[in-house]
């Protein structure tokens, strides 16, 4: 049985307040619980993303990687990575937010991603320039997906949270409001019981009293 809220007065005014929050607490709860559903469906959906997403850089890696080889296998190794050196930057990566059900999730892009190969005067081979163009072309892929690694990580986070709320709602304050309400109640009809046969016993009283009449 859950504990009485600790302190309370057994009165009509406090019976009415624990009412309110309880009620308040109920709506809460309910409110609470349609929150962590929504947000665990949104959950869902998102690691469904994921999955094509992950599938997709998985694939567009291994693929990158293998032209890479062959342009190893072409040039050697040493050539590769003094050409490596000249690449200037692909882009620059713009980070904004998205509020989801109350639920700030980030948001990334690639801002003037370079679609051309550029190694100044280095001579290099066809595979080599194939290799850059696709790990240029796999670059938006991991950046999407880093952003959906995050707004997962924020949701798993929020839904966490909704759900100790929920709990603690459900299993802590509303059946202290019920057992306080339920104390309060039983207090007052005690209270008033005592007051019928008090008063009761102060009319059998008086109309003894009355039959009795003066005496002699």
């Amino acid at each position: 049985m859950a504990e009485i809220i600790e302190g309370v007065k057994p009165t009509r005014m406090q019976l009415l307040e624990i009412r309110k929050k309880k009620q308040l607490a109920k709506n809460g709860h309910k409110l609470l619980s349609e929150k962590r559903d929504a947000l665990i469906s949104q959950l869902f959906q998102i690691i469904d993303v994921r999955e094509d997403i992950r599938n997709k850089v998985h694939s567009k890696l291994k693929d990158a990687f293998d032209s890479l080889i062959e342009a190893e296998m072409v040039m050697g190794d040493t050539a590769v990575a003094d050409v490596a050196r000249q690449i200037k930057d692909s882009g620059e990566i713009e980070a904004t937010t998205l509020n989801v059900m109350g639920v700030l999730t980030p948001q990334m892009e690639i801002k003037r991603i370079k679609k051309k190969v550029d190694y100044s005067f280095l001579s290099t081979s066809s595979k080599l320039d194939e290799a850059t163009l696709k790990f240029k072309d796999l670059l938006k892929d991991i950046v999407k997906l880093a952003e959906i690694e995050g707004a997962l990580e924020n949701l798993a986070k929020e839904i966490e949270k909704t759900k100790r709320r929920v709990n603690a709602l459900e299993h802590i304050f509303i059946p202290r409001f019920e057992a306080t309400e339920k104390y309060i109640e039983l207090v007052l009809d005690e209270r008033e019981r005592e007051d019928f046969f008090r008063r009761k016993r102060i009319k059998a009283i008086l109309a003894a009293k009355g039959n009795a009449g003066p005496s002699s």
